[in-house]
């Protein structure tokens, strides 16, 4: 009878845990579709029927039986990332809707990540900050032009709906007096072609398209002998017609003025019909402020050889103008994923250790020109301690947005990278970007080979011949008809996403928030993260793998 009874007991116990569990997930299924929503709605309502489908597929995921092989892949669910994409969320939330540096939101973005690492690991955690230089405006700014001898003075205002240009956060200085010829570079001024026929001493009109960074314009303006930058918005619909805030590189050089695209538009008008006749300047009256402290994390297994370390990186700043959950919320979450599985995983008596120290980095200050990053390449290549050298990291996987809405599951890759890469990296390069493609295939996935241009985190790493690998979803680049249809042939019909369309409609914009994700996406780029990250812990030779000569 007793026995009965306790058997009873059980029963009851298990069958009201699995309808817990049943409740639980239809609630998470359905808020989560709620705030997409919303999301969708005021961006781009085209993406509802995707996410929606997206969304039935990753239920499938959330509520399927666990396997039991013990793996990094399958030790991570969805669920836990998103959580962390709501904590930064939250802290964009009461911190005036940013993460950016020198704010509270980024500040309490780096104690999160601390407490959390210190509450679901047992890696030594470490600290480290850096100075950052910091200006402001001294006077509002002031541009005029001067066509056919019409001259104009625009409005600037901190209302986009009343404002014609803006001022770029780091752009340099300049005098009002100084009369400019202007010179249009073609194509969002992304390729080097663009610039060819650029008159030097001019100031470069560039409309906001293509998938090269502003910084990758501004150096390119400064080998062709630019004296500024006008970007201008490129029109592509209602939320694309007002200047844009923008924050440049810390190391910037040139003033840079953002214009509406009406403003921009005209002027380029008026330079096709008569180039001879049409001049600008620029009032740009800036003041130098205190340098303030920004802080990396980093967090290491105790385990593991550590003058042969894997570093996983990802930025843990937004631009000002948002919270930043896709960039690079989405890189910060990932990461803190691996990072609490690989521990669960290791604390185990049956998941054997890997013979290299993994080392989990979030970076400060990459959107000012990666200087986290920087700072700790410098940093290591001066360091004389055993695991603390450069020379001791074999390799930097960077993640760096993973979950844009009219994703791509884009892979760094050899083929696509910029001149001057190191020849010693690219051997390794290929290999991981092989493993990342590998589970791609094997999941039945699409992929595409994503520009290895030096946008992020890595570049410092890759400048010193260090082997990079990584993900990224999209920002600006627009998704090809080519790409949607191939996304559609593995995904569905309607699951590749929208032609001509930008990956990231809210890329650096106040909408990038936890609506901005799209989950079926950043499910699949942790899980291919975690494989990857799985497979080089696993290899024998790691360092013979990746550099073999």
């Amino acid at each position: 009878m007793a026995t009965n009874g306790s058997t009873k007991l059980r029963l009851l116990i298990t069958l009201g845990v699995v309808g817990l569990f049943g409740i639980i997930t239809f609630a998470l299924v359905a808020a989560i579709l709620g705030t997409l929503n919303k999301r969708l709605g005021a961006v781009d309502g085209k993406l509802l029927a995707i996410a929606a489908r997206s969304l039935a597929t990753l239920s499938t995921v959330i509520t399927t039986t666990p396997n039991h092989n013990l793996s990094l892949v399958t030790s991570i669910n969805v669920t836990d990332v998103l959580k962390h994409l709501h904590e930064l969320q939250s802290i964009a939330d009461r911190a005036n809707g940013t993460r950016a540096i020198n704010t509270r939101g980024f500040n309490e973005t780096l104690q999160y990540i601390k407490y959390t690492l210190s509450r679901k690991t047992n890696f030594t955690i470490i600290e480290d900050s850096f100075p950052v230089r910091d200006f402001a405006l001294n006077s509002e700014p002031v541009f005029i032009s001067s066509v056919n001898g019409t001259i104009k003075t625009y409005t600037f205002s901190l209302d986009l709906t009343e404002a014609d240009f803006l001022y770029a956060k780091y752009s340099t200085g300049s005098n009002i007096t100084d009369i400019n010829y202007v010179s249009v570079i073609p194509n969002g001024g992304c390729n080097e072609t663009d610039w060819r026929n650029v008159t030097p001493g001019r100031i470069a009109l560039i409309k906001k398209e293509g998938d090269c960074s502003s910084r990758q314009r501004i150096s390119r303006a400064i080998k062709y002998n630019a004296t500024g930058i006008l970007f201008y918005n490129n029109g592509r619909s209602s939320d694309d017609l007002a200047p844009i805030k923008i924050t440049l590189s810390q190391d910037n050089i040139l003033p840079v003025l953002f214009l509406s695209h009406k403003v921009g538009q005209d002027l380029v008008d008026a330079i096709l019909n008569q180039p001879s006749n049409v001049t600008v300047q620029l009032g740009i009256d800036v003041k130098s402020l205190p340098a303030f402290p920004v802080g990396n994390i980093c967090a290491h297994t105790s385990s593991g050889n550590a003058t042969q370390t894997i570093l996983v990186g990802s930025h843990a700043d937004s631009v000002p103008e948002g919270p930043g959950i896709n960039d690079n919320g989405s890189g910060v979450a990932a990461n803190l994923a691996l990072a609490i599985a690989l521990a669960e995983l290791y604390n185990t008596t049956v998941y054997p250790k890997y013979k290299y120290r993994i080392r989990f980095c979030w970076w400060g200050a990459e959107e000012v020109g990666y200087l986290g990053s920087s700072y700790h390449v410098r940093k290591a290549k001066n360091a004389t301690a055993a695991g603390e050298r450069l020379v001791d990291y074999l390799i930097n996987l960077n993640y760096d947005m993973i979950a844009s809405p009219n994703f791509i599951f884009g892979v760094y890759h050899n083929q696509t990278a910029r001149k001057g890469i190191p020849s010693k990296a690219i051997h390794g390069i290929d290999k991981v970007s092989d493993l990342f493609r590998e589970w791609f295939d094997a999941q039945n996935l699409p992929w595409t080979a994503t520009n290895l241009d030096g946008r992020t985190d890595y570049r410092p790493f890759l400048a010193e011949g260090i082997v990079v690998g990584g993900l990224f979803s999209g920002a600006e680049d627009v998704k090809t008809v080519e790409e949607r249809n191939r996304y559609d042939h593995f995904l569905g019909q309607g699951m590749g996403g929208l032609a001509d369309s930008v990956c990231d409609p809210c890329y650096h914009k106040a909408c990038d928030s936890v609506q901005n994700v799209n989950i079926f996406a950043l499910d699949k780029m942790v899980h291919a993260a975690a494989y990857v990250l799985e497979k080089l812990g696993e290899e024998s030779d790691l360092q013979g793998w990746l550099y073999p000569n």
